[in-house]
This record gives structure tokens, C-alpha cells and sequence, in this order.
């Protein structure tokens, strides 16, 4: 990775490409402490980690402490995420959107316009439901109706801009520009997050309990970190075979290649969906103050992940939560690999292209086997999924370490930075091929 770097550093046109982007994340992250007008923020953040709890530490950890800091880019890019989702599963549902992704280039571009605007919608309604909600909780300076619309306008163009900066960095700098941004809140947060382990664990104890403590603290890191890597990167080749055929007076085809199937094909897209499903009613319950009688305030508890830590304290009913989110992350890993990846599709063009699995037939048969061959891998990977994202809770409710960042965090950061890299390395070869052409 280093020596990726420097060589690219070398070339001009990537070098001031990683300029570039690095002078963006910059502002970004100057962004996330320019205050809301209007907002309280100490009170905010006392008021929200009193209702909420470690719930918040998601919400922190994907807008980079900016949410509870309540800056002009508290929603962060979360409402664009949200609607790359909802745009992946309308292009399923709605033939017309299917169609442009098909048209190439053209079409993905209608696609991104459309993004965008549903990325705007949806900021506008979540900042008018945090308006309402701060008013009525009395965490605005006046109250008053001027307050509530500048709060609004506040974060929907935090909001945007945002998603613009992202834009920005995927044209002008290294590419993958809103997965950065991502990566770069949560990367804000682990220096924070590394200075509460040491005080918690290391500082003031005897120097071979503090040895111990920062080797075993480091050990678990390294190892999430290989569990992760490989984790991205498994996957499972599918040997496809093309039969020759002649074409004019030429016998061409007869190459042999492969369909990659990766073992986390859902990458980190399962655990966002489990752990926002689970927490999204506890939040809205906050901010609205709404009144729960005793059954359904029990049963909100069990499913926060702020009490799911308590089941490896022999508390076992508040494991109740987390059998819940397990079930949830393997739902969504087998639900967003349908959606993402068609066996049947895929047969087809094999078949109209002459392509056949060595030992298994043409089309149905085809579809059929990449299908059962699909189904292993993906419950291999929401295993993996599951581990990983359940760690920090048995640390959590073992040793009281609570961070802001754990299995999720570390799957986006290693995905997002091996991504980058290979994006940074394909764009130094191809400009070794036009300078060899040139020359």
C-alpha cells in the first residue's frame, strides 16, 4: 500500500488527484464542526446520550461525531445512502428503471439525477422531523417557527452539499468519493475511541497489567482486521468454458475463464439494514417524547443494541435483541444478493454466448447450480457477517469496552481503502498504457 503511494505521488495527474481529495476531506471535516444556528449543542448532546444511550454511538460513528456535535453535515451522507439503496430495489420493481440501467452510460446517469433528488427529499424530511422533535423537547434557543426552518434548511443543505463534495472527489480525485467520506468520519473517530481504551485499560495500572491489556487490545484489533480483509476479498471461482465456433473463415472463442463469486457478495449493506431497522423506533420514541406503557418499553429495551452488551453478564433475556439482529443480518445478506445477482440472467448470456460449467448444462441446469452454489456461500459470509458485528458487544458486556467504532466500522474502512487502492493503482497503469502509446 505504501509503495502504491509513493509511486503514485510520482505521476502528476494522480498526485494531484490525491491532493485533491485530501483538500476536500479537509473541508469536510472543518464542515463537521460549524455549528447549527438555533441549536443548543451541549445540551443536545447530554439530552440525547440520556435517552439514547450506546445507540448513539452508530449514528456518531457513520457521521463522524458531526450528529452529536449537531454541525451543519449532522445527517452526513446517510440520506444518499439510503437512497442508493431505495434506488437498487425500485430498479427491480420498476421496469422503466431497469430499463435505463441498461442504457449504459446514459442511463446510470439518469439513474444518479434521480439519486440525487430522492437524497434531497429525504434529508429535507428527516431534518423537518428533528426540528419538530428538538422543539418539542425545548433543545432550541428560542423555540420559535424562524428557529425550526433554519434548522431544516440547515441540514438539507448540509446534507447535499455533501453528497456534492462526494461527487466532486469521485470526478476530480481518486474516485469512490462517497464511500471515502464515509471512511474518513469513522476514521475521525478512533483516535477518541483508542484514548478511552487506554485510560479504561492501561493508564494507571501496573506496568505488566498494562502491557498485557494493550497487547490483547491490540491482538483483537489486528485479528477483526484479517477476519475482515479476508472476508472482502474470499471468493469462490466458477470455471466457465467457451466452445469455439467460426466466424467468417476464423475459428474463434474456446477461452477459458471464470464467474467470481464473492463470500460477502452483500458486503456491509446486511448490517446497516439489521442495525437501522432495530434502532430506528428507539430514535423516533426520543426525539418525540413519545409515552410507552410498561410492555412496550420493556420490549424496545431488549431490542436496543445499547443493552444487547448485558448477555454476556448472564442478563440472557437481553440476548432476546441480539438473536433478532442475527436473524435480521442473514435475511438481509440472502434478500440484497437476489436483488444484486440473478443466476437465471446470468445462465442465459452464457448460454447465447456459447458458455457453458464444465459437468453441468446449459441453461436451467446452469441457473440452478450457480443458485445452490450462491446459497452456501452466502450463508458462509453472513456467518462471517454475524461474527464480526457481534464482537464488540460480547467486549462490550465482558470487559465494559465501549467504542464508537467495531465490526461494522472496520468492514467499511478495509473495504473502502482496498477499493481505493486498486482504483489508484488501475489508474496508474493506464496511464503507464498512454504514456507507452504516446511514445
Amino acid at each position: 500500500m505504501l509503495t502504491t503511494l509513493k509511486n503514485a505521488f510520482k505521476i502528476k495527474e494522480i498526485r494531484l488527484k490525491l491532493l485533491y481529495t485530501l483538500m476536500m476531506l479537509v473541508i469536510i471535516r472543518l464542515g463537521c464542526e460549524l455549528p447549527v444556528p438555533g441549536v443548543n449543542r451541549e445540551y443536545f448532546a447530554q439530552w440525547y446520550t440520556n435517552q439514547v444511550g450506546a445507540t448513539s454511538g452508530l449514528v456518531d460513528m457513520f457521521t463522524g461525531g458531526s450528529f452529536m456535535n449537531m454541525s451543519v453535515f449532522a445527517l452526513n451522507i446517510t440520506p444518499y445512502i439510503t437512497s442508493s439503496i431505495i434506488m437498487q430495489l425500485m430498479t427491480i420493481a420498476i421496469p422503466k428503471l431497469e430499463e435505463m440501467q441498461r442504457e449504459g452510460e446514459e442511463g446510470r446517469k439518469k439513474i444518479a439525477s434521480i439519486t440525487r433528488y430522492v437524497t434531497v427529499g429525504l434529508a429535507l424530511i428527516e431534518s423537518t422531523a428533528m426540528a419538530i422533535g428538538f422543539s418539542r423537547s425545548n433543545l432550541l434557543q428560542n423555540g420559535g417557527a424562524l428557529d425550526i426552518i433554519t434548522v431544516i434548511v440547515t441540514l438539507t443543505a448540509g446534507s447535499a452539499v455533501l453528497m456534492w463534495f462526494g461527487e466532486q472527489i469521485t470526478e476530480k480525485g481518486v474516485g469512490n468519493g462517497i464511500s471515502i467520506v464515509l471512511t474518513i468520519n469513522i476514521l475521525s473517530r478512533i483516535p477518541q475511541d483508542m484514548k478511552s481504551l487506554y485510560q479504561q485499560f492501561v493508564e494507571n495500572k501496573s506496568i505488566g497489567v498494562g502491557v498485557v491489556a494493550a497487547v490483547v487490545i491490540i491482538a483483537i484489533i489486528i485479528g477483526m482486521v484479517v477476519l475482515v480483509i479476508y472476508l472482502n476479498d474470499g471468493e469462490r471461482k466458477i470455471p466457465v468454458q467457451y466452445a469455439k465456433k467460426m466466424q467468417g473463415r476464423k475459428m474463434i472463442g474456446g477461452q477459458s475463464t471464470h464467474i467470481p463469486l464473492k463470500i460477502n457478495t452483500a458486503g456491509v449493506i446486511p448490517i446497516i439494514f439489521a442495525s437501522s431497522i432495530m434502532e430506528f423506533p428507539q430514535v423516533i420514541v426520543s426525539l418525540f417524547n413519545i409515552n410507552l406503557n410498561e410492555f412496550w418499553g420493556e420490549f424496545f429495551k431488549y431490542l436496543s443494541s445499547n443493552q444487547w452488551c448485558k448477555f454476556s453478564r448472564g442478563n440472557i433475556k437481553y440476548s432476546i435483541g441480539l438473536l433478532v439482529y442475527i436473524a435480521m443480518v442473514i435475511a438481509f445478506a440472502y434478500f440484497y444478493t437476489s436483488i444484486t445477482f440473478n443466476p437465471l440472467e446470468v445462465a442465459d448470456n452464457m448460454k447465447k454466448n456459447g458458455g457453458f460449467i464444465p459437468g453441468i448444462r446449459p441453461g436451467r441446469p446452469t441457473s440452478d447450480y450457480l443458485t445452490k452454489i450462491l446459497n452456501y456461500i452466502i450463508f458462509i459470509g453472513a456467518c462471517g457477517l454475524t461474527l464480526i458485528g457481534v464482537l464488540p458487544f460480547f467486549f462490550n458486556g465482558a470487559f465494559g469496552a465501549s467504542v464508537s467504532f467495531g465490526g461494522t466500522s472496520l468492514i467499511i474502512i478495509v473495504s473502502v481503502i482496498l477499493e481505493t487502492i486498486k482504483q489508484v493503482e488501475s489508474q496508474m497503469l493506464v496511464r503507464n498504457y498512454k504514456g507507452f502509446l504516446n511514445d
